[in-house]
């Protein structure tokens, strides 16, 4: 199953960008959902999750800048990133993982910090 993905771009440093991904609604009984990254040449990198019970994540580099929320009703989640750095150059994964330990992924969107 695969889970949608936008707001990815061109941005320069200290701008922002609002990433979604929706997740269809055949998947059921989720447990979380969240973001990870990949840069060129890097390994991927958890950047932010949401638990079902509210409770999130976030990865030492971006804690105060980026926000993750959920919306339950739309099988949504959000990546807010604000006073981006291009550090945070990466092609961004959202995915979902189930009560039943299935984890299903995005295509990828494309982020891009430059002036």
């Amino acid at each position: 199953v695969q889970l949608q993905a936008s707001g990815g771009g061109l941005v320069q440093p200290g701008g922002s960008l609002r990433l979604s991904c929706a997740a269809p609604g055949s998947i059921i009984s989720i447990l979380t959902m969240g973001w990870y990254r990949q840069a060129p040449g890097k390994l991927r990198e958890l950047v932010a999750s949401v638990g079902s019970g509210g409770s999130t994540n976030y990865a030492d580099s971006v804690k105060g800048r980026f926000t993750i929320a959920r919306d339950v009703a739309k099988n949504t989640v959000y990546l807010q990133m604000n006073n981006l750095k291009p550090e945070d150059t990466a092609v961004y994964y959202c995915y979902v993982l189930t009560r039943s330990l299935v984890i299903s992924w995005g295509q990828g969107t494309l982020v891009t910090v430059s002036s």
